[in-house]
């Protein structure tokens, strides 16, 4: 695998490809909550969490979950046109036009971060930053709960292999496919409460529902001994 290139088709701008897509297809997951945000909604409800940010936080479709029940939440969005789009769908949150790798951008700190569908956007180096930074904007013994594309997605396999279990699904898109003891690997600086696969529908509007296969994890901030 270490001869695999990594490079994908074109240097297309991630901002440029959502914007794009955004400005096409405006909500694009329709408007309710993915399946998971309302099961991490019992979660963060349980461990009295009061502080949420959300990275990748799209059109806002989740954060309004959130917001709607009291929590105080914090979405990123590189889009510029979902970031509008989100600023007028879900008023109650706060959201940061910005890229995911520059943070940390202040001295916010959360209860928990909730992630759907954005870590397995990025190739490994990318990948292990996000997950440093998100680590650093978490306080002690905060929780994190991140949903990805699983090795059982439909779509494992198709496209231009570029690493392992990384693939260019469309032009210019790399999806990075989680297996169990990857996902576990990625998360080594939480103790894990949680993992498992859950199937989850999505309406594309023209084009119909469709049901992605993914894997989720609901784990706490591990505190680093200091030497």
């Amino acid at each position: 695998m270490g001869r695999l290139k990594k490079e994908i088709n074109t240097k297309q701008n991630p901002a440029d490809y959502w914007n794009q897509r955004f400005s096409n297809e405006g909500k694009i997951w329709g408007h309710k909550p993915s399946s998971t945000a309302i099961y991490a909604l019992d979660l963060f409800q349980k461990y009295h969490i009061k502080k949420i940010f959300i990275p990748g936080a799209g059109y806002g479709r989740n954060s309004k979950l959130f917001s709607n029940h009291n929590f105080d939440v914090v979405g990123m969005e590189i889009s510029e046109i979902a970031y509008n789009i989100a600023k007028t769908y879900d008023n109650k949150t706060k959201f940061i036009l910005g890229s995911i790798l520059d943070i940390p951008l202040n001295e916010e700190f959360y209860d928990a971060i909730y992630c759907y569908n954005t870590l397995h956007l990025f190739l490994r180096e990318d990948r292990i930053k996000f997950l440093r930074n998100c680590y650093i904007q978490l306080k002690p013994n905060g929780f994190i709960y991140f949903v990805v594309f699983s090795d059982k997605e439909q779509s494992f396999g198709k496209g231009k292999q570029i690493e392992e279990n990384t693939y260019e699904s469309k032009p210019g898109r790399p999806t990075h496919y989680f297996t169990e003891e990857d996902i576990i690997e990625h998360f080594k600086d939480y103790s894990i409460i949680e993992t498992g696969i859950v199937e989850d529908q999505e309406n594309h509007g023209e084009s119909g529902f469709h049901t992605h296969t993914l894997r989720y994890i609901f784990a706490q901030k591990k505190q680093k001994i200091q030497c």
